[in-house]
This record gives C-alpha cells, sequence and structure tokens, in this order.
C-alpha cells in the first residue's frame, strides 16, 4: 500500500532546485541593474557631449586651439572649467567631467579643425563617451 503525500528526499531535491533557480535569478537581477546603470550613464554622457559638439561646430569661425576642461553637475550644469589638465580633484558635486578640444589640422587640405570632446562620468567611469569631428572653418 502506497502511501499519499511526499517522502522526505523528494522535498529537499525540489528545495534545492528551487534554490538554484532563485540564486541564478538573483545574480541575473544584479546584472541587468549594472546595465541599465551603465545604459542610463552612457545617454547622459552622449547628450552632454553631442551638445558641447554642436556649440563647438556652431562657432567654428577662427576658434583658436583649445584644450579645456568641464566639471558637470548631475543635471548637466556647469560648475567650472580649466584651461589644461585637471591639477586636482573636481569640484564638490561633480557628476561628469567633460573634455573638449578644437585643434587646427595643418596637414589637412584649406582651414580644418578637428574637434573632440569626451565626457566621463565622475567618479565611476564606465558609460564615458567620446565623439570626433573634423570641419572646415566658417569665414568669420
Amino acid at each position: 500500500m502506497k502511501a499519499a503525500g511526499f517522502s522526505l528526499i523528494e522535498v529537499l531535491v525540489a528545495t534545492a532546485v528551487v534554490a538554484v533557480a532563485v540564486a541564478s535569478l538573483a545574480q541575473l537581477i544584479v546584472l541587468s541593474a549594472r546595465a541599465a546603470r551603465i545604459a542610463s550613464t552612457t545617454s547622459v554622457t552622449l547628450l552632454l557631449a553631442g551638445q558641447k559638439m554642436e556649440e563647438l561646430i556652431g562657432n567654428a569661425a577662427n576658434p583658436p586651439d583649445y584644450d579645456r576642461i568641464d566639471y558637470l553637475g548631475s543635471d548637466g550644469a556647469a560648475l567650472g572649467f580649466e584651461k589644461i589638465a585637471p591639477a586636482g580633484t573636481p569640484p564638490s558635486g561633480t557628476a561628469y567631467i567633460r573634455r573638449w578640444s578644437v585643434t587646427a589640422l595643418e596637414d589637412g587640405p584649406g582651414e580644418l579643425v578637428a574637434i573632440q570632446v569626451w565626457v566621463t562620468p565622475w567618479p565611476d567611469p564606465p558609460g564615458q563617451t567620446r565623439l570626433v569631428s573634423v570641419t572646415r572653418r566658417r569665414a568669420g
């Protein structure tokens, strides 16, 4: 005669299977949350780099050579800038560091300039964006 219900071994095996499945899902949730954070940060850095690139291309009439660093808050507002590489830590509240340069290309035809914009999240760098463009200087 067979007794109704589950044996202790069946219950232990089912519990082990469920525990392994839940542990795998927990790792997947952690990885997907990290990927979503990096994707969000990359979107913001791309937006900030694109805005600066548009500004620099729009002001391409006889620009001097630039190499600057902007410090931006989490809302994209400027907190300060430097004309050369930073010597210390960024100002308080810095969420993004945007470095940009405008350089005359001497080997190119005509009056060409290379415009580069890098935006890096601070202090956690995943999500960095770099845009590069070559344009002709406009008549001022």
